[in-house]
């Protein structure tokens, strides 16, 4: 659950201008805030099921974007690329502060 968590939270980031104002709602809620499908569904005044139903949704939308865009597993694969590179300089070039300061610029810009 907590893998599918992260994930949707991603996928939120990503993707959430896509979104209605409601579908942004629901996902903060239940995803960013942890409000329960109740919780949601009394503010909102509608059904507990509306709510489930709005973010079940919201879900196959958000993963339908990534399946065509791919921005987070671009993301994944940049995170793990400088990760790679921060160890080969560690190694090759542990004392050349201004390459690191170069990693740590591009590290920020994610």
């Amino acid at each position: 659950m907590l893998e599918k968590t992260t994930r949707m939270n991603y996928l939120y980031d990503f993707y959430q201008a896509l979104l209605t104002p409601k579908q942004r709602s629901y996902m903060s809620l239940y995803y960013l805030d942890d409000y329960s499908l109740g919780e949601i569904a009394q503010q909102y005044e509608v059904s507990r099921q509306a709510v489930y139903d709005n973010i079940k949704r919201t879900e196959a939308m958000l993963e339908e974007y990534e399946k065509k865009l791919s921005l987070f597993q671009k993301f994944q694969k940049r995170k793990q690329l400088m990760n790679q590179l921060k160890d080969y300089v560690l190694q090759k070039y542990g004392e050349d502060k201004q390459l690191f300061d170069m990693i740590k610029e591009l590290e920020e810009l994610e």
